[in-house]
């Protein structure tokens, strides 16, 4: 992988775990119940992804 694939991969990881954070804080403020959890769950799993595309822009 060249850098400028890395450095843009990078950026979508950023991208992509910035939204998970506001994902959970707006399913933390405004929403109850199962659809909390659901939201919740959703941002784990970018969090997750994202975290894997950070990792995969480091090698």
């Amino acid at each position: 992988m060249d850098p400028m694939q890395k450095m843009w991969l990078s950026m979508i990881a950023l991208l992509i775990m910035g939204l998970s954070v506001v994902l959970v804080t707006f399913a933390r403020s405004k929403t109850k119940g199962a659809l909390r959890m659901g939201l919740s769950f959703v941002a784990f799993m970018m969090m997750l992804v994202g975290f894997i595309a950070g990792l995969a822009s480091i090698t």
